[in-house]
């Protein structure tokens, strides 16, 4: 930080209650009120070099006492007392955070050449010139003071040369900066490390939000910069004045102080969120995953949260568990984890996926995006589905979300629903049959669908599943269809599942062929599935988990045995065993009927 002293006499001013003068020989004879403070000054001294004070005392006797307001100074009783010390010879230093308020006050009471050679305007701006538009730090803290006198710096032209030269000093390369900087990044040290490029980030969040953006426009309208080095900019600047969703803060002061507060951050936030880049990358998507958050704590704007939540979505696959972890914010929810913010983003995501065009949503790279949001939010609900107090209708409603095309297996979402089962003990058979309703038995790899073949957690529609398709598994040729729009729609949302006149689920031609009769069908399958499973779910004690569990009834296993492909049903390769004997069977009985 640069300075400049001015004058060599030493400070006689004091204060006497609410006056201001100085040790003098002779008495004064100008009396000047500016706000609560009165100077007793002499005409000697400042007439000479103010022209205001010349024409305001032009009216009256030299020898007479003259009262002067002055409660429109620029700055105040602190910038007029320097130009008054000035015109007294006093010593004066003078420095960035105080040349704005001297310079405006000077230009107020007009201390130009005209009126007096070397007067004080002019070594303002020499001083201006030299010293603070050279320095880095100098030309942002002018700047920032410009904030209290915003028109009167404006039509002086100190903002526009303060922006002028930070942008120039900016857009300088990182090998030919030589002033001095701040940079805390983790494990930098300017000694061992060259300058990084975005050297000029820490400082310039210092400005004000206006003065902030007026940088950023000046970089951005040259258009040298890449977008991601304004970015970090724009990161930087909301982390120093963004409230901090991820801890939760007790209320440090009134309301109407944080009313305030909360106002100037909404600000704050909004302009940031204007002045994102376009260009996919420019910020990460861990940023606007907080920037989401913060705008739901502030109460943004509707415009504000739309277009976060437009720009989450184009990067949500990037995104890693922890970007999505933030704690829930409204005082009426006993869970921890905000579920709600993620289920906006995905079902952002999706919107976007859905208005692609077919040949975009055919190409392979549409689905590699796709499975990685499905894996993401799979990995995010085996997180959250430790939270003792997560609700299960949040649970349900963001796994359904997720297609069936973007999961490439349900191992991940297995985990999610087994976790939850275990850290939710209490729920009662529809709640469980409801949570894993999410789950397709099919795509299970063979280490985690035996392992769930085993587990007492699950109920028992999902367990005959299981033993079902573990059976089917390789019997059932691949789908190599390509990826279409309807593929798009979650599972909550696809047609419903065919249904007999009867209200019942229709098992499929396999079954139609294994015997005519429906009695027969349901006695066969109902046999099988009842006996296969007794059999793998023996345990060493001779008893089965879910005898120990508790022991459905005939009726409860025929109903489930009759639930066909949904998970109803027992070994298709024992029924094509056994189907022509049984079918034979069938149409006897049918005869002696």
């Amino acid at each position: 930080m640069k300075f400049m002293k001015i004058g060599t006499r030493p400070d006689t001013f004091y204060t006497e209650e609410a006056v201001r003068t100085l040790i003098s020989d002779i008495p004064s004879d100008l009396s000047i009120q500016i706000n609560n403070i009165s100077y007793l000054l002499h005409k000697f001294a400042l007439l000479p070099r103010c022209g205001l004070l010349q024409r305001l005392c032009s009216g009256s006797d030299e020898s007479e006492d003259t009262k002067i307001e002055l409660h429109d100074i620029p700055g105040g009783e602190d910038a007029f007392e320097l130009c008054a010390k000035f015109c007294y010879g006093i010593t004066i230093n003078l420095s960035a955070h105080n040349f704005v308020p001297a310079f405006c006050a000077a230009k107020f009471l007009r201390m130009t050449e005209s009126v007096e050679k070397g007067n004080f305007i002019l070594k303002l701006e020499a001083f201006f010139n030299s010293c603070i538009l050279e320095g880095w730090k100098d030309s942002i803290v002018a700047l920032q003071t410009t904030v209290k006198l915003p028109e009167w710096s404006e039509n002086l032209g100190i903002i526009r040369k303060c922006i002028d030269s930070i942008v120039e000093k900016i857009l300088t390369p990182p090998a030919k900066v030589t002033w001095s900087y701040t940079y805390t990044r983790p494990g930098y040290n300017k000694k061992q490390h060259s300058v990084p490029k975005d050297w000029w980030t820490e400082d310039i969040s210092d400005l004000d939000i206006d003065m902030f953006r007026c940088i950023i426009t000046g970089i951005r309208s040259i258009n040298i910069l890449p977008p991601q080095l304004v970015g970090e900019a724009l990161h930087v600047y909301a982390r120093r004045w963004l409230p901090d969703t991820t801890k939760i803060r007790p209320p440090e002061s009134s309301v109407s102080q944080a009313e305030e507060s909360d106002e100037k951050s909404r600000r704050i936030l909004e302009t940031i969120v204007s002045m994102i880049p376009q260009d996919k990358g420019s910020v990460s998507v861990g940023f606007l995953m907080r920037l989401v958050s913060t705008a739901n704590y502030l109460g943004a704007s509707p415009v504000t949260k739309t277009e976060l939540l437009r720009k989450c979505s184009l990067q949500l696959e990037e995104a890693t568990v922890e970007d999505l972890l933030f704690p829930s914010q409204s005082s009426l929810n006993q869970h921890f984890y905000d579920i709600d913010l993620v289920l906006a983003v995905v079902e952002s995501y999706f919107v976007i996926c859905r208005r692609q065009p077919p040949a975009a949503v055919e190409s392979s790279q549409f689905l590699r995006s796709l499975r990685k949001v499905g894996k993401l939010i799979d990995s995010y609900l085996l997180v959250v589905a430790r939270d003792v107090n997560m609700p299960l209708l949040k649970v349900v409603s963001l796994a359904e979300t997720i297609p069936d095309i973007a999961r490439e297996n349900h191992d991940e979402i297995y985990k999610a629903i087994n976790t939850y089962l275990k850290e939710h003990p209490d729920l009662n058979k529809a709640e469980k049959k409801r949570l894993c309703r999410i789950l397709d038995c099919q795509k299970l790899s063979p280490e985690v669908r035996s392992h769930a073949v085993k587990n007492e957690r699950l109920p028992l529609r999902t367990v005959v599943q299981l033993l079902y398709f573990e059976q089917e598994r390789g019997s059932t040729p691949a789908n190599d269809s390509k990826l279409s729009l309807h593929d798009l729609i979650p599972r909550g949302k696809t047609m419903p599942t065919p249904r007999n006149d009867q209200g019942k689920l229709k098992l499929g031609p396999e079954y139609d062929k294994s015997g005519k009769g429906e009695g027969t069908r349901s006695t066969a399958v109902s046999e099988i599935g009842e006996k296969d499973h007794h059999q793998r779910m023996k345990r060493s004690d001779g008893k089965s988990p879910l005898e120990s569990e508790r022991k459905p009834g005939k009726g409860e296993i025929e109903e489930v045995a009759e639930a066909g492909k949904e998970g109803v049903s027992a070994s298709a390769r024992k029924l094509t065993q056994k189907g022509s004997s049984r079918s034979e069977h069938g149409r006897d009985r049918g005869r002696d009927r």
